[in-house]
């Protein structure tokens, strides 16, 4: 294991392109220079404050600037950058930041009254960083960012140090349950995520080997930071000497990501899927010519599956780009990838395996290609540590298998016969129906081909003979009718008739998550009530 650390890279790239753009939000502009200045000082603030090395420090942030300055703060003083759901309620923000140990919080204005109703249960933590948007005055128990960032003037050593070993933590609220905190250390992170970039740093090497003539790619996280899929691509373009770009509206907007693509040249930018591609790709289709998009080289996408024929038109608008549907969690970096562009779109769910990742049995056993066999996916290499506080999840997610350590998350795939895999989901929400197991991700990339569909979720609801019912949840496209018989039927043309819905359930909007992602209890619930059963 080497030493690679954050702060140590980000000073050193300071150091030799302090004039280059490093954070970018509309007219807000700040360089290497600035950001590392900056970041001093409110380093400075949260030792002088007390925190304790390798204690937790949260951004409670929309997109913005301090999102990725105030964690270069937290790694310089060698403390814990920890991501905060901006959708989360009173009771789990309490249980995030006392789980996390957090001894100061770093947060947008707008969610003072909502921190106030519950700061006097949370003593552990001793800072509260309020950032200015607009919404109101600082409150008297909370000090300005801006004061705080502006008393930076030499770059702060901390006395006890900074590793390789010291700690980035990402909470995952996972399907079930309350957030977990997955520790990566900073060594690993680094590695996997440069190489995650095709632009692999060595295993042992020393920060001052790295050289960095010009600036790196410029980044727009179009999904929010506060998720790996925003965050992590984030960390990786400033280990290149790269900018992000963060846009201002607090809901996706298609069209200002558009303009700011054209405006500041972007070359990457992160999503989730159809959710985010659906409307750049609409806005796109009204607008012909409106953008120059010459400058965008990639779409990286992960957390939910991304259709193909999604894929497929996005790359009649920019043909030169590459998509990438990357199939990784918070726990398991680079279990495996799809890759579209020249000319050839991947199937949707159909994805490469990663360097370390394998398919494993009931037993532990690991699966070859041949005979279609499924089972559980999981990826060797660097990983996290585990869960912060929770060994139980910790010893059921990393396994010990042939003498090697895999993180297991519990996804589910066919292993193909060309050592490809097919993506069947995760099995917390796998749906039993006549004793035989059905993936709701398979049902739902089903349904969504169909044209009558602008989104769609598969859950399982009650049935007398069958244990569950497969149902399908269904958001029509504007002005479409849906037709239940009509769309059971399209499922039946490429699925096992076992695996179509038994009833169609249709809803004004899915509500995904800025994430992408779905809350299958309250869908189950609401299409068990829809469907007058009890769930």
């Amino acid at each position: 294991m080497g030493n690679w650390n954050f702060a140590n890279i980000w000073e050193h790239i300071a150091d030799q392109i302090p004039n280059e753009d490093c954070l970018i939000h509309g007219d807000r502009r700040f360089t290497w220079s600035e950001v590392d200045r900056r970041a001093d000082g409110i380093a400075r603030h949260l030792v002088d404050a007390g925190l304790e090395r390798q204690q937790a420090v949260a951004q409670y942030l929309y997109n913005c600037p301090e999102y990725m300055e105030s964690t270069f703060a937290a790694l310089k003083a060698a403390f814990v950058p920890v991501n905060t759901n901006y959708r989360y309620t009173a009771d789990e923000l309490s249980y995030l930041w006392d789980n996390a140990d957090a001894g100061a919080v770093v947060f947008h204005g707008t969610f003072s009254e909502l921190i106030d109703t519950i700061r006097h249960s949370l003593p552990k933590i001793k800072v509260w960083l309020w950032v200015d948007d607009g919404s109101g005055p600082c409150p008297d128990w909370a000090v300005e960012y801006e004061h705080a960032a502006d008393t930076g003037v030499h770059r702060l050593r901390p006395t006890w140090g900074r590793s390789g070993d010291d700690l980035i933590m990402l909470y995952t609220g996972g399907t079930t349950g309350m957030p977990k905190g997955v520790m990566w250390r900073q060594d690993d992170l680094a590695v996997v995520l440069a190489g995650a970039l095709a632009n692999p740093i060595p295993d042992d090497g020393e920060v001052a080997d790295l050289e960095f003539p010009g600036p790196g790619p410029k980044f727009c996280p179009a999904c929010p930071q506060m998720h790996g899929t925003g965050n992590f691509p984030g960390l990786s373009v400033m280990n290149l000497g790269g900018s992000i770009v963060t846009l201002e509206s607090r809901s996706f907007d298609a069209s200002e990501l558009l303009d700011s693509i054209e405006r500041e040249g972007i070359n990457l930018i992160s999503m989730v899927g159809d959710a985010f591609g659906k409307p750049i790709l609409k806005a796109l289709d009204a607008n012909p010519g409106r953008w120059d998009l010459s400058s965008l080289l990639g779409i990286t996408s992960s957390g939910v599956m991304w259709s193909e024929e999604v894929k497929q038109q996005l790359l009649e608008h920019q043909p030169n780009m590459v998509l990438i549907d990357a199939f990784s969690s918070s726990e398991a970096l680079g279990m495996g990838m799809s890759t579209s562009g020249g000319g050839s779109t991947a199937k949707t769910a159909r994805f490469q395996l990663g360097e370390h990742c394998v398919v494993i049995d009931e037993d532990n056993n690991i699966l070859t290609p041949g005979g279609c066999p499924q089972g559980r996916l999981a990826v060797g290499g660097r990983q996290p540590l585990g869960y912060y506080k929770d060994e139980a999840k910790t010893a059921s997610t990393f396994l010990v298998i042939d003498g090697k350590r895999y993180s297991c998350p519990g996804d589910f795939a066919i292993v193909e016969d060309d050592g490809s895999i097919t993506l069947l989901g995760r099995g917390s929400v796998c749906i039993n129906t006549g004793g035989e197991k059905v993936f709701p991700e398979e049902v739902e990339e089903a349904l969504k081909t169909h044209p009558s569909v602008l989104d769609a979720v598969a859950v399982g609801v009650p049935d007398e003979k069958f244990g569950e019912a497969v149902t399908a949840v269904v958001e029509p496209r504007d002005g479409a009718v849906v037709d239940g018989s009509e769309l059971i039927a399209h499922v039946k043309q490429t699925l096992a008739a076992y695996k179509a819905p038994k009833h169609v359930v249709e809803v004004d909007t899915i509500g995904r998550a800025a994430n992408g992602k779905v809350d299958y209890k309250r869908l189950k619930g609401h299409a068990s009530d829809a469907l007058g059963l009890s769930s």
